[in-house]
């Protein structure tokens, strides 16, 4: 059962909007998604009951800020939303649990620099071969000078960028109706889901 860990320690990255979209995907695949809110704010579990019925169905997996526990039995894939500030034994017990993180990271000298020592350390799990490591760009264009900076930084540190999502309000209006892109028409959102193949890829690697 794979657990994918969508984990930055600043906050107002994208961490919620990743999360929800990556236990999309996996819904989208047919998989038994849990979820899981690790912050304190719950923004996963309130985008969960807004969730329509008709939508492929995505459960709550009920864990606390200060509790990190193992999944429960009965899903096939796990995703887990993390909070502002991780680090100690939180962080910790998320590696512990995790297959995979993925990282949201903005193209601003504030949040690299913010993001610097989390990196490190994941760097250093990554090279001990304890689990995978990627790095999403969020709120960015790819063609842009900030993404050339935001890829060599993260190329310093031998992590993979595996794309790039774009300002859009696409991801505002979906999360308003519990919905992703993998939920609606592709025609309606084929820019924003060609963003998402290498990621995608990533996640089923």
């Amino acid at each position: 059962m794979p657990v994918v860990v969508i984990a930055n320690p600043k906050g107002g990255v994208g961490k919620t909007t990743l999360a929800t979209h990556v236990a999309g995907y996996f819904a989208s695949q047919g998989h038994a998604v849990m979820l899981g809110d690790a912050d304190r704010q719950q923004s996963s579990r309130l985008w969960l009951g807004l969730r329509p019925p008709p939508a492929r169905p995505i459960s709550t997996w009920n864990v606390s800020a200060d509790l990190i526990v193992k999944p429960p039995r009965g899903t096939t894939h796990v995703v887990l939303d993390t909070p502002a500030g991780l680090h100690g034994w939180r962080f910790k017990d998320v590696v512990k649990l995790a297959d995979k993180i993925i990282v949201p990271l903005q193209p601003s000298v504030f949040d690299i620099f913010a993001t610097r020592a989390f990196l490190d350390e994941l760097a250093e799990q990554r090279r001990a071969g304890k689990l995978r490591v990627g790095i999403v760009g969020m709120r960015v264009d790819s063609r842009t000078i900030a993404a050339d900076k935001l890829r060599q930084f993260v190329d310093s540190l031998g992590l993979p960028v595996l794309g790039y999502v774009r300002d859009t309000q696409n991801y505002i209006h979906l999360a308003a109706r519990g919905l992703t892109l993998f939920d609606v028409a592709p025609g309606r959102v084929e820019k924003d889901l060609e963003q998402w193949q290498g990621i995608c890829q990533w996640l089923n690697a």
